[in-house]
């Protein structure tokens, strides 16, 4: 076996390599492009290269869905028994007992069977307060990785703060379980640039951000050539402008398919009692509808909206791959430059109380303005202070800080990008293994395993 490390760059695409990633540059002597699955997001991508299978047989249809049998929806779940099918170290085990496999960061980290695992999970504290953190098995790797490298700088990873320290840390953890274990395959992700052409947009001032990153990647290939291993950078998607949001929500709501439930003076959606309701993911949303004979109905009122693309129904579902019980009725793709919201409320007074803060759990939808500080805010830094000091002093406190404009976002994915140059990407040091310009992103499943057990 030839021990590989799948270096995932969440974002990067051949439009992006250029003067500012020379390091990135070096390992590409030459590129393929990879197909994306449709929705091109982080957890059905991740989903789809680990098991070589479409969403409608692995199940991750997207980055959250509704979850039927509890009537609620949930974004970002962690356990590993989720991703239905064979993963690729199983395979690689059924193939050789003495594989291994390691995964810094790769999103189903937890209850998984890998053998080493880190990810990244906060301590929830009864009085409301959420602390920075990461979950490791074995377990007395976060101590190690905590002592080494400081606390997971969880609000560098996601949030309005983000910067290029969580993909330092990651960097850096990834290379001590090299260290201590030496695993045969090692699956490694770096989100930085995903979260800044989020918020600038591909054509935006994201220079300085590419050369940080390709400064992190380079540290790695270093690290790993040197040790040996056979290096596959890759990315899960590209990121295209996108600066006009449409509101699904909304539009069913106006049409009195969609049920709210007041209190405290605040709207929050009962998705029980809606008759219809999306699921809002980047540009895919999951539209599910209570009532059968009411499917085409919904069907004709988005195929009329300017800005949605396709409209799935059961039978297009099948054609795109995404026929699983977990999808929508319906699955909306937007157009070009589009993307959609989970804003459901007309009136921002009666916003929920998780609107305007970082809560990735609590939110029926992807919120990517919870990347941006409200610009109405002043000083938001000693807003950002003074809350951490009320809940040191055990008083709840909510840190409102994100904005309700949907409009300030500049980049986004899940749709399949026209531009050849917005197209995820692989890159190997062992080129003769990828064997086209262009690859299947259920057919990175099989690329990995060949650059493991192949010559």
């Amino acid at each position: 076996m030839k021990r590989t490390v799948v270096i995932n760059v969440a974002g990067l695409s051949s439009s992006l390599l250029g003067p500012h990633t020379p390091r990135i540059n070096g390992l590409a002597r030459s590129v393929s492009s990879i197909r994306p699955v449709c929705p091109a997001v982080t957890c059905t991508m991740q989903a789809t290269f680990l098991t070589g299978r479409l969403p409608a047989q692995h199940g991750i249809v997207g980055n959250g869905w509704y979850f039927r049998e509890l009537a609620e929806v949930f974004f970002w779940r962690q356990s590993n028994r989720l991703m239905e099918g064979d993963k690729v170290w199983q395979v690689g085990r059924a193939m050789n007992r003495d594989f291994t496999c390691a995964n810094s960061f790769w999103w189903y980290n937890m209850a998984t069977d890998v053998n080493w695992s880190v990810t990244p999970r906060p301590i929830y504290r009864a009085d409301g307060r959420k602390l920075p953190d990461c979950y490791t098995q074995p377990p007395h790797l976060r101590q190690i990785f905590t002592r080494r490298f400081g606390t997971f700088p969880l609000f560098r990873f996601w949030g309005p703060a983000t910067s290029i320290a969580s993909s330092r840390w990651i960097a850096d953890a990834a290379m001590a379980v090299e260290e201590l274990f030496a695993p045969v395959l090692h699956l490694v992700y770096l989100p930085h640039l995903d979260y800044v052409l989020q918020k600038e947009g591909p054509e935006g001032a994201i220079h300085g951000d590419l050369r940080e990153l390709d400064q992190v990647c380079g540290s790695l290939l270093d690290f790993f050539r040197d040790r040996g291993c056979r290096v596959i950078l890759l990315s899960e998607y590209g990121i295209s402008k996108a600066d006009r949001p449409l509101h699904p929500n909304r539009i069913l709501r106006e049409a009195g398919l969609l049920a709210t439930k007041s209190d405290l003076g605040r709207e929050y959606l009962d998705v029980g009692a809606s008759r219809a309701f999306a699921v809002a993911d980047h540009q895919v949303a999951h539209v599910y509808v209570r009532e059968k004979r009411e499917v085409e109905g919904v069907a004709a009122l988005f195929r009329q909206v300017p800005g949605i693309e396709h409209v799935l129904d059961a039978r297009s579902k099948k054609e795109w791959g995404l026929g699983h019980r977990r999808s929508g009725e319906l699955v909306l793709v937007a157009g070009r430059e589009y993307w959609f919201s989970y804003y459901y409320w007309t009136d921002d007074g009666k916003a929920p109380d998780y609107a305007r803060t970082v809560n990735i759990h609590a939110k029926p939808g992807y919120d990517p303005c919870e990347l941006f500080f409200d610009p109405k805010l002043r000083f938001p830094a000693l807003r950002v202070g003074f809350s951490l000091l009320k809940q040191c002093l055990g008083l709840r406190a909510l840190m409102e800080l994100i904005p309700l404009d949907a409009g300030l976002v500049k980049g986004s994915h899940g749709r399949l990008p026209e531009d050849p140059g917005e197209l995820p990407l692989l890159i190997s040091s062992e080129p003769h293994l990828l064997g086209s310009d262009q690859i299947a992103a259920q057919d990175v499943f099989h690329v990995i395993l060949d650059h493991v057990f192949r010559e």
